[in-house]
């Protein structure tokens, strides 16, 4: 169980969004919470991953060999 307060404006468009798609503010609410996380997990393990990786790449590195000019 979570309980937040929303400011009025946010809390309007939430009320707004659930109404005109018949879904509940609880099913948008939930559905943000999950995104905000997934995106969080994936910086935190890019950025760990990041720290303990002992090549680094620049972009041209990246692209020789590509033939990304010859279209």
């Amino acid at each position: 169980m979570l309980a937040i307060r929303l400011p009025v404006e946010i809390e309007k468009r939430l009320a707004f969004l659930a109404k005109r798609t018949g879904r509940t503010k609880t099913y948008y609410a939930k559905e943000a919470i999950l995104q905000y996380m997934d995106d969080l997990e994936d910086m935190y393990l890019a950025a760990e991953r990041l720290e303990k990786s002992r090549k680094h790449w620049i972009q041209e590195e990246l692209e020789q060999g590509l033939d990304l000019y010859d279209a």
